[in-house]
């Protein structure tokens, strides 16, 4: 394995040292990019064509053809292997949009059925409208040969919005020139300044699949920051009406529900809710979304995991409400990895959480998740480059036995203004959130009153737009009770009661205030290297949790990331990512925190196979834990490293296999683990497809804390020695009968045991060498854990006419923590998995949506 590793990371640097590039390649790398026209002419119609996929009608013939159609991927500016016409043309309601993709082989066009916003490894044609022509927005909406319909919101230029849902219509057909897609788009569904002389900007794009060649008009370029601002311009709109916007969408839910009674039974009970969406608009720029009484029974869950550090776990948004148009509400505070996103002051997991006094005083017959009586939301943008956001929300009283309190009704407020100057190549934004809970004797002890937060951030691009300037200043203040506040400092968030820091515990006070700032500058154009530097900072009273997510307050950290993207293909690989990273962090007082280098590289192969690596270092220099004894001393910590490889398949076969694996050392050789992760995508037929993957990790964890134990008066801070086995495996079938009807299944079993040994305290935490810093504690055995869960989804989603759905949904869930000591055993905790009794939930969901 070694001599592997160290060969896959010379390859690409030997590859750029060898003269491999054929002659084609090497011209089309050096000679200057063509340049076509980036302008055309929509055609106003008094006949709509029939949406049928035929380019035969009377509206066609007469449209201007946009055909100066250029590769981009592989080959940057190449003049493509097919030709690709379009034509646009519209009337008082709709914007109608006509491609004809030749193809000298229709029989060899890959048309592959899937669910709405699914992406698959078939044909596409993506149609890119930035409306407001602020080169930063956009609509997209996109088709395959199939006729499936996808559809993205875009925002700071290239992030999409995968939840935005559009109604609109598209017919498409193969024939024996290629294959033709139709749109009809609504101008309500799209927002627009209404001014006389209207230009849209206009991006066009074509996948071919079976050769993986990406081709745009105009020529898309991949050296440069963005892909709406690289729009061409769509004129010959006069002033368009002004359309009416309001949507309405009521459902009903018929639901049961597994609950455990409190003498140990299980019951079914059976449910029925009702509610509504409503979208309205504002004049042409803004949108109102509001929800009554929302159900998301048919997201599917959160995966399984056993999270034994001092930190939250984050997990992704998955409800559609709050997903649509989350762009705007973006306020970044934290983004410790280039890799990994950022958080931020809105976290819209916090409305509708899983109720927080839960374990204190719920049981099995508690609710899981606060119930959200409404929630609205005002977005879109002004003629003037002003966006606005506003969301508001409350969610009801939870009660757990004997009728305590277990999340108090609360209200939620968030405020987002962003103003676009130069052109959108620059902005200034604020951002405003509130908290307010509804205390009572049993929660408010214990939970914060009230929380706000405010920021100020401004961007900047120079250098033709390839660099970025970014910064934002944050601040907080949250109230509450004397034990609720004394709560808050103790937390692993704030840790105010560690002994050997200069930050005073203060269990008196009734409120806390903090500040928060952000500096990154970035290069994401231009050439073939990329970087960005980040410096970030919270001061120890800084808390934005109840509305954001924020992992830790007291900390200060410089990040720099480097980047070499060769996207010129040569004879050994069509593109490559070489990645080098570097980061270190410290607490306010300047006790340095952490420290480390990271190297990874990602290749395609000319076959399309992809090759990933990585290796990372950490610690070399002495650094320290101020929260790895849970309120105690900080803790040193020794060198560490690890190092990965995967591998992923030819993504255009039925099958596609995949492998990582990755092994990682430290605490001078005393602990040690590995992982390995194999996965398989399969294809069966254009309307079936499902995968499979697994992930084994196995680990020895010297100093895993353990407990902090008071004794005689004094706090033992406890760590042990954790042998841990975890296994997990996600299943997905997938069945698409037509565009409009699916069939979705997840199931996720998921194991995890561990055996502490080796109970020990800290003794000199500080100390250079390991063995030093703890000592025996005892008598006693440290014990264990084992931990069963099963989680699946299976939706059946039938569109049975635009936007209107009906679910058929079934989850389960089988959970069971197991607190015996124990070594893990295939057998035994794989197939036990299933011994737990199940929670099972059935739901019927129907909407029906109409344009009054």
């Amino acid at each position: 394995m070694p001599r592997l590793l160290l060969l896959l990371l010379a390859v690409p640097a030997l590859l750029q040292a060898q003269p491999s590039v054929s002659s084609t390649t090497r011209e089309r790398a050096t000679a200057p990019l063509p340049s076509p026209t980036r302008s055309a002419s929509a055609t106003r119609v008094s006949q709509a064509p029939v949406l049928d996929g035929r380019d035969d009608d009377a509206a066609w013939r007469s449209a201007t053809v946009i055909d100066q159609f250029l590769e981009y991927e592989p080959n940057q500016g190449a003049t493509p292997r097919f030709r690709t016409e379009v034509r646009v043309t519209y009337d008082e309601r709709y914007l109608y949009v006509l491609g004809r993709m030749y193809d000298p082989a229709p029989d060899s066009i890959i048309s592959l059925l899937s669910r709405r916003d699914v992406r698959t490894e078939s044909e596409q044609l993506k149609l890119v409208i930035d409306s407001y022509h602020d080169r930063r927005t956009a609509y997209q909406f996109i088709t395959n040969p199939a006729g499936v319909k996808r559809d993205f919101y875009v925002y700071n230029d290239n992030v999409e919005d995968a939840t935005w849902d559009a109604v609109w219509d598209v017919a498409t057909k193969i024939d024996s020139l290629g294959w033709v897609a139709e749109f009809r788009i609504p101008f309500s569904q799209i927002r627009f300044n209404q001014d006389d002389a209207k230009r849209f900007g206009f991006l066009i794009v074509r996948d071919v699949a079976r050769t993986k060649q990406r081709i745009s008009w105009p020529l898309f370029r991949r050296d440069v920051q963005g892909y709406v601002s690289q729009g061409g311009e769509l004129e010959g709109f006069g002033r368009l009406p002004q359309p009416r916007r309001l949507e309405v969408t009521p459902y009903v839910v018929e639901k049961s529900s597994t609950r455990q009674n409190a003498n140990g039974s299980y019951s079914s009970p059976v449910s029925q809710a009702f509610g509504a969406d409503v979208k309205m608009g504002l004049g042409s720029n803004l949108t109102v979304d509001a929800t009554i009484n929302p159900d998301f029974g048919q997201v599917e869950a959160d995966p399984s995991v056993l999270n034994l550090s001092a930190f939250e776990q984050f997990f992704e948004e998955r409800r559609p409400f709050f997903l649509e148009g989350a762009g705007i509400f973006q306020f970044r505070t934290a983004c410790d990895d280039i890799d990994t996103g950022c958080t931020g002051l809105f976290y819209s997991r916090r409305i509708g959480r899983s109720p927080q006094l839960l374990n204190r005083y719920g049981d099995g017959s508690s609710a899981t998740a606060s119930r959200i009586i409404g929630a609205g939301k005002v977005s879109g943008r002004l003629a003037s480059g002003l966006s606005v956001g506003l969301v508001t929300a409350v969610t009801e009283r939870e009660l757990g036995t004997q009728r305590r309190t277990i999340e108090p009704q609360t209200g939620y407020a968030v405020l987002r203004l962003q103003q676009d100057l130069r052109n959108g190549n620059s902005g200034i934004g604020v951002m405003l959130t509130g908290v307010d809970r509804t205390n009572d004797e049993w929660s408010r002890n214990v939970l914060r009153g009230g929380a706000y937060t405010g920021g100020i951030d401004l961007r900047h691009r120079f250098a033709a737009n390839n660099y970025e300037l970014a910064a934002s200043v944050s601040g907080s203040t949250v109230n509450g009770t004397a034990d609720a506040i004394a709560a808050t400092q103790r937390s692993s968030v704030h840790q105010y009661d560690r002994p050997d820091d200069d930050i005073a515990y203060d269990p008196t006070r009734t409120s806390m205030t903090g500040d928060a700032e952000r500096l990154s500058i970035s290069k994401f154009g231009g050439g073939i290297t990329r970087f960005q530097s980040v410096l970030q900072r919270f001061s120890p009273g800084f808390e934005s949790n109840d509305l954001g997510f924020q992992a830790r307050a007291d900390q200060q950290m410089f990040r720099n990331w480097f980047s070499l993207q060769l996207n010129t293909p040569t004879t050994y690989y069509r593109r490559a990512f070489l990645n080098f990273n570097t980061f270190n962090t410290w607490n306010t007082a300047g006790l340095a925190l952490g420290q480390g280098l990271n190297m990874n590289w990602h290749v395609e192969l000319p076959n399309t196979w992809w090759i990933h690596t990585g290796v990372n270092a950490n610690a070399l220099t002495p650094v320290f834990s101020d929260r790895a004894a849970r309120g105690g001393p900080a803790v040193r910590l020794s060198s560490s490293g690890g190092a990965w490889l995967g591998l992923e398949g030819d993504r255009r076969k039925w099958y596609t296999p995949t492998l990582f694996m990755g092994t990682n050392s430290g605490d001078e050789g005393r602990s040690d683990g590995m992982w390995i992760e194999p996965g398989i995508q399969a294809r069966v037929s254009s309307r079936f497809s499902a995968s499979l993957a697994a992930r084994y990790d196995r680990g020895n964890t010297d100093a895993q804390w353990h407990s902090n134990v008071v004794r005689d008066g004094a706090t033992h801070y406890t760590f042990a020695r954790l042998k841990q086995s975890t296994l997990r495996t996600t299943a997905r079938v997938n069945y698409t009968a037509t565009r409009t009807l699916s069939l979705q299944l997840y199931a996720q079993p998921f194991v995890t045991t561990g055996r502490y040994t080796n109970w020990r305290e800290l003794d000199d935490p500080r100390a250079t060498a390991y063995a030093d810093r703890y000592q025996p504690f005892g008598p006693g055995d440290p014990g264990g854990f084992r931990v069963r869960e099963f989680r699946s989804n299976t939706v059946v989603r039938w569109e049975y006419r635009p936007a209107s759905v009906l679910f058929l949904v079934w989850q389960q869930g089988r959970s069971l923590y197991d607190p015996t000591a124990s070594d893990f055993s295939f057998p035994q905790d794989v197939t036990r998995v299933f011994d737990v009794h199940p929670m099972n939930t059935l739901l019927v969901k129907a909407s029906f949506w109409f344009n009054p």
